[in-house]
């Protein structure tokens, strides 16, 4: 998978995009995505609440936001581009309980990417798949990552 990351929060200081990046290829490799090209964008509440306003029409802040390119009427034109994956590190960094910041993001790019890929949890048999795929890539990851 090509993958860019972008990090342009500054409300949450020393977040290692390149630990990311390195889990990022176990996820394309267990997703099946390796031959796709992924944007991730690493937001403030303020800029993922903005978007989240104008695009889902919901306005508070979310951890986590999926934009497909490989849907509608231009698809085709490059069918290598999966799409974009905005997460709020804020966010992220507010609703971890357990998890370092670094996992909880890793899940939100997880679950991203799934969106990506057309998973959906809004109805439970889809939770259910969704959340089994979560698992499994979870998995995969954890057996692939040296510290």
């Amino acid at each position: 998978m090509t993958l860019s990351i972008y990090n342009r929060q500054r409300r949450v200081a020393g977040f290692d995009t390149n630990r990311l990046r390195s889990r990022a290829k176990s996820i394309s490799a267990a997703a099946g995505i390796d031959d796709s090209e992924v944007c991730v964008l690493l937001v403030s509440n303020a800029r993922i609440h903005s978007l989240n306003r104008e695009w889902r029409g919901l306005d508070k802040p979310t951890d986590v936001l999926s934009f497909p390119q490989n849907e509608g009427d231009f698809a085709e034109l490059h069918s290598n581009v999966l799409g974009d994956v905005v997460i709020s590190v804020e966010q992220a960094d507010h609703q971890r309980s357990t998890r370092t910041l670094l996992d909880e993001v890793t899940h939100l790019l997880i679950h991203g990417v799934l969106h990506l890929l057309g998973h959906d949890h809004a109805e439970k048999e889809e939770t259910r798949i969704m959340q089994a795929e979560e698992t499994r890539i979870w998995a995969s990851l954890r057996g692939n990552e040296v510290d």
